[in-house]
């Protein structure tokens, strides 16, 4: 269900060219951010993250209401996996600009790799009244939702889901073991989900059908296996 974000050289180069763009008013056209400015951009051609994060830093305070700067500085905190950090900053973006998705998403995956579950779903369903054309984010919720217990909201949010045609085209990765990962298509994951909602809430022969749901769509999806071999042990 977790999606890792991977340290990207391109997204580097793209922030160092979105600075370049910056309107140029007083503060850019000075030499100290010109300065900064360089060093940071040797800092990405060279692949230095700690010099790149602190003109990043130096930049920040010359213009502190440039939410680009902000972001950037996030990615950098995100990507090293500082997530407490990435939250922080992501808060002073989305003051500065509420509509950056982007430093939100981050703000959400930080948030559940802390575990702050219940903040993460907050932000997962804010990004969804945002985009409802996004329908990840609605999982993703339905997901949490689950881990925390709430499984009456979750089982809303699948059946919404099930409901969408997205669900049956859009695929997910999930371990199968310690080393092996396996792609399967949202809809099978939404009824493994199903299924482990209601086991939760006590209604085993209604999880023993979402299971078998899920496996229908996809034989080979590991997780609705373990899932119905578990339940059946359980029911002797």
């Amino acid at each position: 269900m977790k999606r890792l974000i991977v340290f990207c050289m391109p997204f580097l180069i793209f922030c160092s060219c979105h600075l370049q763009a910056q309107s140029q008013d007083d503060i850019t056209n000075s030499m100290p951010y010109k300065i900064e400015r360089a060093v940071y951009n040797r800092a990405i051609k060279y692949n230095d993250a700690g010099v790149a994060v602190s003109a990043l830093y130096q930049l920040c305070v010359l213009q502190p209401r440039n939410d680009s700067l902000l972001y950037a500085l996030q990615y950098f905190y995100f990507n090293s996996q500082d997530y407490v950090s990435s939250i922080l900053v992501a808060n002073d973006v989305l003051l500065l600009n509420p509509k950056n998705t982007g430093s939100q998403e981050m703000k959400a995956v930080s948030l559940e790799r802390v575990g702050a579950k219940e903040k993460a779903i907050e932000e997962y369903e804010s990004l969804y009244l945002k985009n409802n054309s996004n329908i990840s984010y609605l999982y993703k919720t339905a997901a949490l939702q689950y881990e925390v217990k709430r499984y009456k909201e979750s089982l809303t949010n699948v059946n919404i889901l099930l409901s969408k045609n997205q669900a049956d085209t859009l695929k997910l990765t999930f371990p199968k073991n310690d080393s092996v990962q396996q792609q399967v298509p949202m809809k099978a994951s939404l009824y493994n989900l199903k299924g482990m909602l209601n086991e939760a809430m006590g209604n085993t022969s209604a999880a023993k059908s979402e299971y078998d749901s899920a496996l229908q769509i996809s034989p080979d999806f590991y997780l609705p296996k373990q899932n119905l071999d578990s339940l059946k042990v359980n029911m002797k």
